[in-house]
């Protein structure tokens, strides 16, 4: 079906696409899948680094990133595939480094990104979570724009249907009505992209969005996949391995949310938020000790880090906190002078 015209009956008679999957520059060709993957790419790498801020990440972070988690993604996605075709490598092992001929499945690039990612957290001490939260959003781009190279490459799509959008791909045989699949997936990565974007800016704790991004992207798959007609199966079963892990995703998501929401996160402890804590820590640890040695108590100076770390509470990022309107109390410590023959210790 690679070179069938594609049609859409819904879209009128004469609405006709007779693209080739590749475009002929000389003597070289060049596959729009991979001009599709990517724009994708380069959209969710924009788009995290527009955000970067907000959760407490610096571009240079999400360059190391992905330097660190692209190679490890697409070996991941290559392995994951091989592994469940394993009939069609077996006997032609070289055939497995043949990237190029196809043969990626997109768990299989999550997983190897997810270890990525852990090896970058662990090489640059930067929260996990917090990166995972904006890979998330930046998955929900590439996902929804890279579908659209297999509507070029004329695959990824269901079975026969009567329905009012099928898509239609004729060849020399005929024309044959499908479920167009890789709408339906990219339509529900936007959908889901949008609802996770403004809910992000309202997340309670560095992982949320990562997990509402496997439960959403999970419960889609799990639907989509059931029409498609060239699924990965369990070792010969008729157990498709994308429905199983899209499941097992959804329930492992929604109940780490859950678990991790039940014992109430302060917005305090996430990532994006270290900086400002730590110097309200620090200026009401210096007002009391100072309010302490002249004798004036350290009440107040309590009362005031209490009221500051209320605020972290009520929001997740507390971006206004720099600005001259910001509600955040100022702690000063109190300059006193201490005599050379009393001290601290005396007053203990």
């Amino acid at each position: 079906m690679q070179n069938a015209t594609i049609s859409f009956p819904l879209l009128g008679e004469n609405f006709k696409l007779d693209i080739k999957s590749y475009l002929e520059i000389g003597s070289f060709s060049v596959h729009w899948y991979g001009v599709i993957i990517a724009i994708g790419f380069l959209l969710a790498v924009i788009y995290a680094i527009k955000r970067s801020k907000e959760f407490g990440i610096t571009e240079d972070n999400i360059i190391d990133l992905l330097i660190c988690a692209v190679p490890l993604a697409v070996i991941g996605a290559r392995a994951y595939y091989v592994i469940f075709s394993w009939e069609n490598y077996k006997d032609n092992l070289v055939d497995i480094i043949k990237v190029w001929e196809g043969g990626l499945a997109i768990y299989g690039g999550i997983i190897g990104a997810v270890v990525g990612l852990f090896i970058f957290s662990k090489w640059r001490k930067v929260k996990a979570g917090a990166m995972a939260d904006l890979g998330g959003l930046g998955l929900l781009i590439g996902q929804a724009v890279g579908r659209w190279g297999n509507f070029i490459n004329r695959e990824a799509y269901g079975v026969k249907t009567t329905v009012a959008w099928r898509m239609g791909l004729t060849n020399q045989y005929g024309t044959f009505y499908y479920h167009p699949c890789f709408l339906y997936e990219s339509l529900w990565n936007i959908i889901g992209f949008v609802i996770l974007h403004f809910y992000s800016k309202k997340r309670k704790f560095d992982g949320e969005v990562f997990f509402l991004y496997l439960a959403w992207y999970g419960l889609g798959r799990a639907m989509i996949e059931s029409l498609r007609t060239d699924s990965l199966y369990l070792f010969g079963s008729n157990l498709r391995v994308s429905q199983l892990v899209a499941l097992l995703c959804v329930i492992g998501a929604v109940s780490a949310v859950l678990v991790i929401r039940m014992r109430n996160p302060e917005p305090e402890d996430m990532w994006v938020n270290r900086d400002k804590k730590a110097a309200i820590e620090t200026a009401a640890a210096e007002a009391s000790a100072a309010a302490f040695a002249a004798g004036e108590g350290e009440d107040v100076y309590d009362e005031d880090f209490a009221s500051a770390l209320e605020l972290l509470k009520k929001g997740s990022t507390l971006d206004d906190a720099d600005d001259g309107d910001s509600e955040l109390p100022v702690i000063e410590p109190v300059e006193v002078n201490i005599s050379e023959d009393v001290s601290l210790d005396d007053e203990l």
